[in-house]
């Protein structure tokens, strides 16, 4: 992994940071966070780029340069603002459950994100060799299992819980590639907060946990495992954010026959504005994926991985404050321990890891 990027001598303000990420690929060797990843640079220069991207092309530069402010916007704020908008985007997504379903609302929101970043990067398969287009198709799959089984846990569970255990993914596997013995210490610390949260934690009416919520929450969290390990192959294979562009589409695709029907029967049911809902959902899938991966990338090419992931490693206290924001989720004290305790043992894993 790199140890760090090199800063820039100005910082964009979000809206040049989204025009600014959109148009180029993102630093080598990020690593995704929650529904979020980050991709390696592959190919020659200028290849595989979207048309405005390209040599000879200055179309995405002059809309960048139309929306660069003076603002200096640090990194490290770039990337928080992305965890916000990520958990804001999960709870504003709860209240559409109702008229859409979650299947309904997964499926609409993935194909919304879907058809944003296949105008933006438009991907050439072209040549591509059958190993990479596996390897997208299964990204894909894991992306959309692990947003479709972490939006059955939000439906039953308060957001910080469910983030939470989602966030288990990718800490076990920082845990299982570090190959330290010391590492042992952080994943019972780990495992301490996920007893908390589910030995001790309250539902929403201050009863027990919903079991079914936390299966589809501990499920989330083996897909999000796989998601990252076919964000570093698809992201080394593909230019930008063309992997991402066809694997968000393969996971629209997957969730279809799960969605499909449920948005259609919530957008023709009598009395509903359909409108309205889709204009609702296309506002979600901007606030979840497309911005927060904009601003994230922007992010990891002006900081070090080690400040990344130690960021990131708070995205679980940052879903319980919005659902406590948005939602008026409010978390007992042994939730608020156990998400502690995840969260210090993904910043003490991040910060003794090799690198």
């Amino acid at each position: 992994m790199p140890t760090s990027h090199p800063s820039e001598t100005s910082a964009p303000t979000p809206a040049a940071a989204v025009a600014e990420a959109l148009a180029m690929p993102p630093a080598p060797k990020g690593e995704p966070a929650g529904e979020r990843g980050s991709w390696r640079r592959g190919g020659a220069p200028g290849e595989g780029l979207p048309p405005d991207a390209g040599p000879g092309r200055t179309t995405g530069r002059r809309f960048t340069s139309l929306l660069r402010r003076p603002d200096r916007i640090p990194a490290p704020l770039l990337c928080v603002t992305a965890m916000f908008l990520v958990q804001t985007g999960i709870a504003f997504s709860k209240p559409l459950f109702g008229p859409l379903g979650v299947s309904g609302t997964t499926f609409l929101r993935l194909g919304f994100a879907a058809v944003i970043l296949l105008a933006v990067t438009r991907p050439n398969l072209r040549g591509r060799r059958p190993r990479d287009l596996a390897a997208a198709a299964l990204l894909g799959m894991a992306s959309a299992g692990m947003t479709l089984l972490f939006a059955g846990a939000i439906d039953r569970l308060p957001m910080g819980t469910a983030a939470t255990i989602e966030f288990l993914g990718p800490l076990a596997v920082a845990l299982v590639f570090a190959r330290r013995a010391s590492h042992l210490l952080w994943a019972l610390l780990a495992a301490g907060g996920v007893a908390l949260l589910t030995l001790l934690g309250e539902g929403g009416e201050g009863g027990g946990l919903d079991p079914v919520g936390l299966l589809y929450a501990f499920g989330a969290a083996a897909c999000y495992a796989a998601y990252i390990l076919f964000t570093d192959k698809v992201g080394a294979a593909f230019q930008g954010f063309q992997g991402l562009a066809v694997s968000m589409t393969v996971g629209a695709l997957a969730v279809a026959p799960f969605g499909l029907g449920q948005a259609w029967d919530g957008l023709t049911e009598p009395g509903a504005s359909p409108l309205m809902l889709l204009l609702a959902v296309a506002g979600v899938s901007l606030l979840l994926p497309v911005i927060p991966y904009a601003l994230e990338m922007t992010a990891l090419r002006r900081m070090p991985q080690r400040v990344f992931s130690v960021l990131v490693s708070l995205e679980p206290a940052v879903s319980a404050l919005v659902g406590l924001v948005v939602l008026g989720q409010l978390l007992g004290a042994a939730q608020l321990a156990g998400i502690g305790c995840v969260v210090a043992a993904s910043v003490g894993a991040t910060l003794t890891g090799r690198r």
